[in-house]
């Protein structure tokens, strides 16, 4: 049995969601893919598959095994790309993890360009603000905000997330404007709690010499940027957040900025990569084509609104 041959197999059954199909994708005979799941599960003495007349699920082992096989599949593939004469035209599929206010404001409107340049890149696109471990999880890289504690990937800095503090022109006009941090205590705010700690963060200012931090009371928390900002449209408190997702709705009248001559601490943004993934032609170019991206969004690189 060829080990590879036999992995490529069960991953496309298990892509297909069937024997048929995946023989169909592979123009193999059913038979054959048949057989060669079948060596496999006899040689690593497992079930890989469930498997009725109508419908084929993996095992728990099958699920594992499936993402241990993706990430040799793929490591196989690079290799052989990192010395191919078309490291011009990658391809594969390309594992992307972002905040989901990254992905819907800033990534996905630009995708149609990156899939013009690579159309052999398949993205599969993970979009929340819950810190994924890339290595564990199988992931080619990300896009991060803020420091970043793990030595074991490599990091390229491609932008500055600044932030306003702003609310509905309706609640500021029930509620009154702020004109200091310390008026926040007669407000209502909307806080942003870590995914991974489900600690919250304080506000921060600063103006001149003056620098305040300040645990905002809330009257709602999420763990989510997108949520954050479908909260402060629905005019249920002061938020804060990253200028490129405010900058639209204070540009329509939606929002207003309030504090003005306030700032508060910008973060780094990173694209984050295993340093196994650095010779990866896909991983190569997508990195190069979005720090092209962030370079050119005023909010990520000038300052604030």
């Amino acid at each position: 049995m060829n080990k590879l041959q036999a992995m490529e197999v069960f991953v496309q059954v298990v892509d297909a969601g069937g024997f048929t199909r995946a023989a169909e994708n592979m123009q193999l005979p059913k038979a054959t893919v048949s057989t060669l799941v079948q060596a496999l599960e006899l040689a690593l003495e497992v079930k890989l598959l469930h498997r009725t007349t109508r419908h084929v699920s993996v095992t728990a082992d099958g699920a594992a095994y499936y993402e241990r096989c993706l990430r040799i599949l793929s490591d196989v593939r690079e290799a052989e790309e990192s010395l191919s004469r078309n490291r011009a035209n990658p391809s594969g599929r390309l594992r992307v993890d972002v905040s989901s206010g990254v992905a819907n404001d800033i990534l996905i409107p630009a995708l149609s360009d990156f899939f013009q340049r690579y159309p052999d890149i398949r993205i599969d696109l993970g979009c929340s603000d819950r810190p994924v471990d890339l290595i564990e999880e199988g992931v080619d890289c990300a896009i991060r905000g803020g420091n970043l504690p793990d030595s074991a990937l490599i990091a390229r800095r491609i932008g500055v997330l600044h932030f306003v503090t702003c609310a509905t022109p309706a609640y500021l006009d029930q509620h009154g404007r702020p004109t200091h941090p310390n008026d926040l205590a007669s407000h209502r705010c909307i806080n942003y709690f870590s995914t991974k700690t489900g600690k919250t963060y304080d506000w921060d200012f600063a103006r001149g010499d003056e620098v305040i931090n300040i645990a905002a009371p809330a009257c709602l928390a999420v763990n989510d940027s997108t949520a954050y900002m479908r909260a402060g449209m629905q005019g249920l408190g002061l938020v804060q957040m990253s200028s490129f997702m405010a900058e639209s709705m204070v540009a329509a009248g939606t929002l207003e900025i309030v504090l003005a001559d306030w700032t508060s601490t910008p973060l780094p943004i990173n694209v984050v990569y295993p340093q196994n993934r650095h010779l990866s032609a896909k991983v190569r170019v997508f990195v190069e084509w979005v720090a092209d991206l962030f370079l050119t969004h005023p909010q990520l690189q000038l300052q604030r609104l």
